[in-house]
């Protein structure tokens, strides 16, 4: 069941043009090549690997030497540490020589340390003979740089003993295990006195609040009382001057004022008190530190402060770079060439098509994007081949077409001419049927070329579908029932649309019109319409001849039909299928159609709601 005449053999266009004189496309400059261009990108390439390699190599080695100056660094923080907390933990500088000797080691540096009077406490190098170079620092734990000047690791009097430890770390957890009932993560930290002291990390941070006691852990311990005891005088003696007698040092070496000071005389004299207790605290330790020594060490090893290469390895340079560039060239080349030979064979076959030669087709050498669009070429040649031979089939097809009723009305004007036939009713009624079949053909050659041009205008507006379909229904019933057909339409009540009502009953009138023709007598043509959740399906079903399944992807084709015994009068102008589909596709929708022989055939138009 389709719609279109069959061809007569209507002669096709001239053949491919002969390959002798073909025109070839002119080589592009070599300034232009491929090859040119590929090769100056390898050598820029190449240059600049060099570049960064040597930048590379450059950054690598001052980054190497920054990591040894800064190891150099902490190795000079470590000594200076080591020995101060030393001089903080012993009372002199006797048994010192294994700790330094332990620092040499790790360092890689000779280490000397001697008295203020220049006596030798240690020398990791005795007979190197002298020290090595001047003093690099004093070691004295009561002149240290920060903001306390006395090493924390000093102190004395006020190291608690073990028993103090004990009790005083059994108030800080039970203060911590408070805090963490309340929800505030706290842990005990010790200070080299052994003295424990809360770090809170979350809540408030009040150690007191809702019912955790820190009196007991801010008490002073009986050995810090004592050391407090011999510190109060100090801090007095240095306070004599300021009327400030009552000061109170606490074990945090905080302080309180007693009662009886007055106003103007604290307001004008509290900041003397910090140096004043530090002053005390001094005085107190200096018994329980190792007297300042002066702290000599050598510079180890050197650090270059700049890089530069030698002449040796500037050649070796300059070989590596230009093996680079000469390997950059030739695998840069190989690969040019590679490149260009497929697009050599791709232009010469665009000049063949150029010329008129129809099978112009490259063969496939390479699965990349050469491939690809080798692949690509050779599509787009055998669809235009295609396209060549449906336009000359086309223009066949309506030239056959207009040649019929044409030649149908000049052999009945030169009948009347020659008076072989009267001019008479009969003869002016032939007349006109043969003008309106040959209207038919133009008009329906002239919707197709607009719709193939995107030219054909909609006119859209709400169109209730089950009227549309009861319209078309209605205009096929009577010219089918005088064949014995019957025409019946199904469709929703009030279900609306967006379109064209014109083209749309076009569409479907082509349809049913097509389906009528090839449904014999006794047979039913059958208008659906079902609504899905985002799309109008609009079927016309028949009980005609069907059409064969190696049939169904043409029948859609202009001028193709699967009957070749069918002519124009019985078959149709064979461009009402082609027309319907594009009208749908105007439209936005779709069509489709299944059929089965003997048996019926159905077409789908599938239009967006």
């Amino acid at each position: 069941m389709t719609d279109g005449p069959g061809k007569d053999g209507t002669g096709a266009g001239p053949g491919p043009a002969a390959t002798d004189g073909r025109r070839r496309a002119a080589r592009p400059p070599v300034r232009r090549s491929l090859i040119v261009r590929l090769l100056a990108v390898s050598a820029l390439v190449a240059a600049c690997s060099v570049a960064a390699s040597v930048w590379i190599a450059v950054q690598t080695t001052s980054g190497a030497i920054k990591k040894q100056q800064g190891r150099i660094l902490a190795d000079d923080t470590l000594l200076l540490d080591t020995l101060t907390g030393y001089a903080a933990t012993h009372t002199s500088w006797d048994g010192v020589s294994p700790v330094v000797r332990d620092l040499a080691r790790r360092t890689g540096r000779r280490i000397a340390l001697v008295t203020q009077d220049g006596v030798s406490l240690a020398d990791t190098a005795p007979h190197s003979g002298g020290l090595p170079g001047r003093a690099w620092a004093v070691v004295d734990p009561l002149a240290v740089n920060g903001a306390d000047p006395i090493d924390r690791r000093a102190t004395g009097p006020f190291k608690l003993t073990g028993a103090e430890r004990r009790t005083m770390d059994g108030y800080a957890l039970q203060q911590v295990e408070c805090l963490r009932g309340q929800g505030v993560e706290a842990t005990v930290v010790h200070a080299p006195s052994g003295r424990p002291t809360i770090r809170t990390f979350t809540g408030s941070g009040d150690q007191r609040a809702k019912g955790c006691d820190s009196a007991r852990l801010g008490r002073p311990t009986a050995t810090e009382r004592a050391a407090l005891r011999r510190l109060d005088p100090l801090v007095a003696d240095c306070l004599a001057n300021t009327g400030l007698s009552a000061v109170r040092v606490q074990p945090d070496f905080s302080w309180r004022l007693g009662a009886g000071v007055s106003a103007p005389l604290r307001e004008g004299a509290e900041r003397q008190i910090p140096p004043c207790i530090t002053e005390g605290r001094k005085t107190l330790l200096k018994s329980y530190v190792a007297p300042s020594a002066r702290l000599f060490v050598d510079s180890g090893e050197s650090v270059s402060q700049g890089f530069r290469l030698s002449g040796a390895n500037i050649a070796r340079v300059a070989g590596a770079a230009g093996l680079v560039f000469a390997l950059a060239l030739g695998v840069t080349a190989l690969a040019a060439v590679r490149l260009v030979r497929p697009l050599h064979a791709l232009t010469d076959a665009a000049q063949r098509m150029r010329d008129g030669d129809g099978t112009a087709l490259v063969p496939v050498t390479t699965d990349d994007e050469i491939g690809r669009l080798t692949e690509t070429f050779n599509d787009m040649t055998a669809h235009r081949a295609r396209l060549e031979e449906q336009r000359r089939a086309m223009v066949g097809d309506v030239a056959h077409e207009l040649r019929t009723p044409l030649s149908n009305i000049r052999g009945w004007l030169e009948a009347a001419q020659d008076r072989h036939v009267p001019a008479d009713q009969e003869f002016l009624t032939s007349l006109h049927e043969e003008a309106v079949l040959l209207q038919h053909v133009i008009d329906d050659l002239q919707d197709l070329a607009a719709a193939d041009a995107g030219a054909l205008h909609l006119h859209r507006e709400r169109v209730e579908v089950g009227e549309l379909v009861g319209q078309v229904g209605a205009a096929y019933r009577a010219r089918a029932e005088t064949t014995g057909v019957r025409v019946t339409t199904k469709a929703p009540p009030d279900h609306w649309i967006d379109g064209d009502p014109v083209r749309l009953r076009q569409a479907v009138g082509n349809l049913v019109s097509n389906a009528v023709r090839h449904t014999p007598a006794g047979g039913s043509v059958e208008l659906r319409v079902t609504a899905t959740g985002d799309a109008t399906l609009i079927e016309v079903a028949d009980t005609g001849t069907g059409i064969a399944a190696e049939d169904l992807p043409r029948v859609f084709d202009r001028f193709w039909r699967a009957e070749k015994s069918r002519s124009r009068r019985t078959g149709g102008s064979g461009l009402g299928l082609a027309i319907a589909r594009k009208l749908v596709e105007a439209h936005g929708g779709s069509v489709a159609v299944r059929s089965e022989v003997d048996a019926g055939t159905v077409f789908t138009l599938r239009l967006p709601t």
